[in-house]
């Protein structure tokens, strides 16, 4: 009986090594780093918010950095306000990411990138029955194909740069890119598609050295952040709360560490990392440990998921009862 118990709880303790050993093995791609210092990082979206926070981020690691936004007088205000704090200067550049030829000339002006961030973004919540149409479309429009004019702009000189180091392209997505939230139905839309854009480049560009993270951020406390909240449906306030709010520093601070790792999903807190496990799927992964938490916790977390949605629906419930 008791060499019946030795042999059990030796399997107990060999089937996780015997686990971890055969993901090591199969994990795809490879784990890397990309430098960042010396090195130029182009940040979309980077005059306010997330993107300038990033730019400020990546200034104070020795990188040479150019942002691009619409509004040249906030960009303007943004390199100011980065000179201010860090002493030293970035690069601006005034585009529409829907318009690829403005795109492109951006692009080939601004010099081989090694780091491409494609951070602009829309978000206007509101239920789709209630929605105007040029909303939708703008928001399709900017934060999904403005992310296929950068890249498809961006990629000929990252594939020819002349030092060979590995590079980085990078999608600011969503929570609300990981799971559907009463209310994000366009914008869900746009960051979901997203994911698929980001899997199918990854292997596309591999060859090439090229490494693609997925960027999950929550509700981030930023100007556009408070704008949103305007319009926001109450029951997409309570829905999305569950998540909470971070500051647009630490979000950056974490999303470039995860660009620096080349990490595919890089979630940003607590929530997005439940998140990640849950909605892995067939997502690459570098870390053969995190595809063991993978592994070993995703039905656990899909119970987790299972009483969110509990929680949203009753919600949702409670509230159409309420005004009827």
């Amino acid at each position: 009986m008791v060499d019946a118990d030795l042999s059990y709880l030796a399997l107990i303790v060999l089937l996780p090594i015997l686990l971890l050993i055969f993901l090591k093995l199969i994990v795809r791609p490879r784990p890397t780093n990309i430098p960042i210092k010396s090195r130029h990082v182009f940040i979309t979206g980077g005059s306010s918010g997330i993107g300038l926070a990033l730019a400020r981020q990546a200034v104070t690691e020795g990188a040479r950095v150019t942002i691009l936004a619409r509004n040249l007088e906030k960009l303007q205000e943004a390199k100011a306000s980065i000179r201010l704090s860090t002493g030293i200067d970035v690069d601006i550049v005034s585009a529409d990411v829907c318009d690829y030829d403005a795109v492109k000339n951006a692009v080939e002006n601004a010099g081989v990138i090694d780091v491409l961030v494609c951070n602009q973004g829309v978000f206007v919540a509101h239920e789709i029955e209630n929605q105007e149409i040029h909303e939708i479309k703008e928001m399709i429009d900017v934060n999904l194909i403005g992310t296929f004019n950068l890249v498809k702009a961006a990629l000929p000189g990252m594939k020819k740069r002349s030092d060979r180091k590995p590079v980085s392209i990078a999608f600011m997505s969503s929570q609300a890119g990981q799971v559907g939230i009463y209310g994000y139905t366009a914008y869900s839309a746009s960051k979901f598609g997203l994911r698929g854009l980001a899997e199918a480049l990854q292997q596309e560009v591999i060859d090439d050295d090229i490494h693609v993270s997925l960027i999950f951020p929550p509700d981030t406390d930023t100007p556009g952040f408070a704008e949103e909240n305007k319009r926001k449906p109450r029951l997409t306030s309570i829905i999305a709360a569950s998540s909470g709010t971070m500051q647009a520093d630490e979000v950056a601070k974490i999303a470039l560490n995860g660009i620096k790792s080349g990490s595919f999903f890089v979630p940003c807190n607590f929530e997005g990392y439940l998140l990640s496990i849950g909605t892995a799927g067939l997502s690459p992964q570098r870390s053969y440990l995190m595809a063991f938490v993978e592994v070993i916790f995703a039905g656990l977390v899909r119970i987790a998921g299972l009483c969110f949605q509990w929680t949203w629906y009753g919600s949702i419930e409670k509230w159409h009862a309420q005004q009827n």
